[in-house]
């Protein structure tokens, strides 16, 4: 194993069959061992700072039903709700007093929100803050919303593509959505300006190694500045709910897999590995991981924004737990970078 992980620390590839075999056949000794060569290809590339980016969830309401997701339109349980955005604004000044410079706007596809809203709000963020990096993740949009957002002063685009493989997607969301239009909307994202991310979600009902062989080819094909995995975790109210959730250490070895393949991609410690695993979020950085995404959400809604069950909002995953976080960073050599953490080719 480690002659493989040797091999895709120099040439950033595998073949599909040395990727299936390390996939299927690591053990603790191979996980820790790709974990400390992803570590110290981040390290060379960003030192020991770990960029932090305030996330701001500025909607619960999506007009979707995808078949793993709390916030699902069909789950009526849901207690929704929708930020002004006077609300968002009260976020990033917040979170801006905090030494943030860096905001991820996050909602579901909202159908009462209009583009022009958005234009909006992105426009008052970058006035307010023109030295800030905003961030938007929520969901797919025509290409002239997406143009719009950028010339009103949006950096990076967040769009996990979940699954690459079409028989797959549609196991996980229903079939008016589209795999060919998502992977449209990240070439569109591409072609604007945007720094993209993409991702997967590991541990997916049904998911195999092939599937995840197929994502890795994707990813390495699109080549984005910034990779989001995280493991699936089910919700009750949903499809889903007797589903197992997904393996921490799996997470972690394409967490370092995609650190080796794209040495200088922007690659978050997700909510979802904090979620799994009360040290999650640190094995994420130890793992080659780079970004964390502190919540600044109103304190009233974090619990309403419940993709998953058991989901984390507070403590060191918040916003006001900036120095539980830095402690825990320090503990393992690391410590918190306030820049706007640009991706850097």
């Amino acid at each position: 194993m480690k002659r493989l992980i040797d091999k895709l620390k120099e040439e950033h590839t595998l073949t599909n069959e040395e990727f299936a075999h390390l996939l299927s056949h690591y053990d603790d000794e191979t996980l820790a061992y790709i974990n400390l060569q992803a570590r110290e290809v981040a390290n060379a590339h960003f030192g020991k700072g770990v960029y932090i980016r305030g996330l701001i969830e500025i909607s619960n309401h999506c007009r979707n039903n995808c078949k793993y997701c709390g916030i699902r339109k069909d789950n009526w349980q849901a207690d929704r709700y929708r930020l002004s955005k006077e609300m968002i604004l009260d976020c990033c000044e917040h979170g801006y007093k905090l030494g943030f410079r860096s905001f991820v706007l996050q909602g579901g596809e909202d159908p009462k929100r209009s583009d022009y809203d958005m234009e909006e709000i992105i426009a008052e963020i970058r006035r307010c803050y023109p030295e800030c990096a905003i961030t938007l993740s929520i969901g797919e949009k025509p290409s002239k919303a997406y143009e719009r957002y950028f010339m009103k002063g949006a950096n990076r685009y967040l769009l996990r593509h979940e699954t690459i493989d079409r028989g797959h997607y549609y196991c996980l969301h229903p079939y008016e959505m589209s795999n060919e239009r998502r992977i449209k909307c990240l070439h569109e994202l591409k072609r604007i300006g945007y720094q993209t991310g993409t991702g997967i979600m590991v541990g997916s009902p049904l998911q195999t190694v092939e599937y995840l062989i197929e994502d890795i080819r994707f990813i390495e094909s699109f080549h984005p500045e910034m990779i989001g995995i995280g493991p699936f975790i089910p919700h009750q109210r949903t499809p889903f709910c007797d589903e197992k959730p997904g393996s921490v250490e799996l997470t972690l070895l394409l967490l370092s897999i995609f650190r080796l393949m794209h040495p200088q991609a922007l690659i978050p410690s997700t909510t979802a590995l904090a979620s799994l695993a009360p040290d999650g979020r640190v094995r994420g950085i130890l793992a080659g991981a780079n970004v964390v995404m502190p919540n600044l959400s109103p304190i009233i809604v974090r619990n309403k924004y419940d993709l998953y069950d058991q989901k984390v909002a507070f403590r060191a995953e918040a916003a006001e737990g900036l120095a539980l976080l830095e402690k825990q960073l320090a503990d393992v050599g690391y410590h918190i970078d306030y820049s706007r953490g640009d991706y850097n080719d």
